[in-house]
């Protein structure tokens, strides 16, 4: 224990010494090469510098502009943009500190994917993207980097989340209406009208009275009675009822409740320059899927790491799939050589495999597959695979859908949650030294 405490306070001096050393140099250069680039952060044993933050910053305005988000005072925008920025850094440094990279070949492939998704080859994704006025090469690194941050925390926190049947059987009881595939939806409304241009003693009033109005709802109150006792909308008499809507037509104030909200919820108050709005989903007509296709695999897989390359854990598995062409049992050798030791155990068999149930880059791989074909080895955020298709099968069952379906989003749930906390473990034990607004920076 003492010497672990030792330990730990030379490395913290240690980090501070370098953190010195490059607040130095940053100076150094800066007097011998022009205009002086701020240092805004210290991150351990990187900086960040001030026309970085402004780079960001470019980016992300117009981004919140265009999804309604108010604007927050610069002082404030550069303290959130900086707090992004560190937390990106820190997830580089720890990728590059387990030794996960991208490679051009998985990067190309994802540039490729994000063209098809938008109906584009890749030369004209680059003209689009320069002709709007951003440099390919900074589109090509930035999703190197959210790849790269994506797999990370796969391979961090995503890949240890369990869920349990019984989480799913409390999730199905509550829930279940959000897993259905909405095609229209039924609302409710209530508007307590207050004008746009209120004083703020009057539009606090008219909030204060729509929260006392949900508070009401959620404590049981019959939403139609109240609608009609106390909605300035014009289908109070109505019951606040707004009748059936498409998913499309929905009114944009509501648009995204539409989708989320399940059945018989009540919204909190929503603001527009009209006053404050209450929406109850009524109903929902939908298609809750009926079939899905399962996929009978088994694989090996080779894990990367500061003693095994990528090109080592490629090389092995293309000698392998090799021996399994050539007649090799495909179990035996993943017995003996896989990396996914509760697989291996059963010859690399992963049972039957629902769409969803593996990494997007893993399942792209199944469904190129026919029946008894071995793929090439390929990357995903656990490592190198192989992966041999045995069997398909469709399965007319709803409510393994539904079940599966619910797995999926609890376990996304899970996943924000896990991955947040993650973060700021992350943040908590590293160097970081703010100097954003310091005279000396």
């Amino acid at each position: 224990m003492v010497i672990a405490v030792i330990e730990n306070g030379r490395n913290r001096w240690r980090r501070r010494w370098l953190a010195l050393v490059l607040v130095l140099i940053g100076l150094w250069s800066s007097v011998a090469a022009g205009p002086l680039d701020a240092i805004v952060a210290i991150v351990n044993d990187d900086v960040i510098v001030a026309s970085e933050l402004r780079s960001e910053i470019d980016l992300v305005v117009p981004q919140m502009q265009q999804r309604g988000t108010p604007i927050p005072p610069r002082d404030a925008l550069e303290r959130q943009v900086l707090d992004r920025l560190i937390l990106n850094r820190l997830q580089w440094q720890r990728a590059e500190e387990i030794g996960l990279k991208v490679d051009d070949a998985m990067l190309q492939q994802a540039l490729v994917n994000i063209a098809t998704r938008n109906g584009l080859t890749l030369e004209e994704l680059r003209e689009a993207l320069e002709a709007s006025g951003m440099r390919f090469d900074d589109f090509r690194e930035d999703t190197r980097r959210q790849i790269l941050t994506s797999n990370l925390q796969a391979q961090e926190v995503v890949r240890n989340i369990q869920v349990t049947d019984q989480e799913v059987d409390r999730f199905l009881e509550r829930e279940a209406s959000r897993l259905i595939e909405r095609t229209a939806v039924r609302l409710q409304h209530i508007l307590i009208a207050v004008s746009e241009g209120a004083p703020a003693a009057e539009v606090e009033q008219a909030r204060t009275r729509a929260q006392g109005l949900v508070a009401q709802l959620r404590g049981g109150a019959d939403f139609a009675r109240v609608a009609a006792t106390h909605s300035d909308g014009r289908q109070a008499l109505e019951g606040g009822d707004l009748g059936w809507f498409e998913m499309a037509a929905v009114p944009s104030l509501a648009a995204e409740l539409a989708f989320t909200l399940a059945v018989g919820e009540i919204s909190d108050p929503l603001r527009s320059p009209s006053g404050f709005h209450v929406i109850r989903l009524a109903d929902i007509r939908g298609d809750t899927p009926q079939s899905v296709t399962q996929t009978q695999a088994r694989h090996i897989l080779i894990r990367t790491s500061e003693l095994v390359a990528d090109s080592d854990a490629q090389r092995r598995l293309e000698q392998l799939r090799l021996r399994i062409v050539g007649g090799e049992d495909f179990a035996a050798l993943a017995r003996a050589h896989s990396d996914d030791a509760g697989s291996a155990l059963r010859g690399g068999d992963l049972g039957w495999v629902s769409p969803g149930d593996t990494v997007p880059e893993f399942e792209t791989q199944l469904d190129a597959l026919a029946p008894n074909q071995v793929s090439e080895p390929f990357r995903s955020p656990f490592g190198w695979h192989i992966v041999q298709v045995l069997d398909r099968r469709d399965r007319d069952t709803t409510d393994e859908v539904m079940r599966q379906k619910a797995r999926d989003a609890i376990r996304e749930r899970k996943a924000n949650e896990e991955i947040e906390l993650w973060l700021q473990r992350l943040r908590a034990e590293a160097y970081v030294e703010i100097r954003l607004g310091r005279d000396d920076s």
